[in-house]
């Protein structure tokens, strides 16, 4: 009998301890979680260089946001992240970009003289591109992340010098940098 209260007064002293655990446990799950859902993301199978999505995570529910040039990318980012354990639901907020033959032409414009250029290829090497290029009606919006903030501004430059192009944004992330 003595020994059965010193097992419960040594079981209930562990639980004592379990909010600390538990807020811990809650962090890392939501880390977990996280890198989930970025590796499910970029494991699309058509998710490529003049697409961009982007997530939020609200406890068990993601938020994903950007947008993509074909509607089966954004249904099986969808469906990809409905899958993830923990994930109990999805607000899929993806644009679909409109089709337009114009655009399609910035597009490869845009890639080709960022990717020709010396120092900036790099960033599209790779079936991860750093650089996301994403065009809608003549604007283009510059996605990703660079080693430093002249590659930015190179970048940036560059891509308003092609002709055709209506409007520049620059949201490339220098990495290292504070958000």
């Amino acid at each position: 009998m003595k020994r059965f209260f010193l097992v419960l007064i040594f079981l209930s002293g562990m639980f004592a301890f379990s909010p600390n655990t538990s807020a811990q446990s809650t962090e890392y799950s939501q880390s977990r979680l996280e890198r989930q859902v970025r590796r499910e993301i970029l494991r699309l199978p058509y998710y490529g260089v003049f697409d961009a999505i982007g997530y939020d995570l609200n406890g068990g529910t993601v938020t994903l946001t950007g947008a993509v040039v074909r509607p089966l990318t954004k249904q099986e980012a969808g469906e990809a992240v409905r899958d993830i354990d923990g994930v109990s639901n999805v607000v899929n907020n993806i644009e679909v970009l409109p089709l337009s033959p114009n655009d399609d032409r910035i597009r490869q414009r845009v890639f080709r003289t960022l990717s020709n250029q010396g120092g900036l290829y790099r960033y599209f090497l790779g079936a991860n591109p750093s650089i996301r290029i994403v065009v809608k009606n003549g604007r283009v919006t510059l996605e990703g992340f660079v080693d430093s903030r002249g590659d930015s501004n190179r970048a940036n430059i560059l891509t308003r010098g092609i002709p055709g192009i209506f409007g520049v944004t620059n949201n490339l992330k220098v990495v290292g940098e504070p958000r």
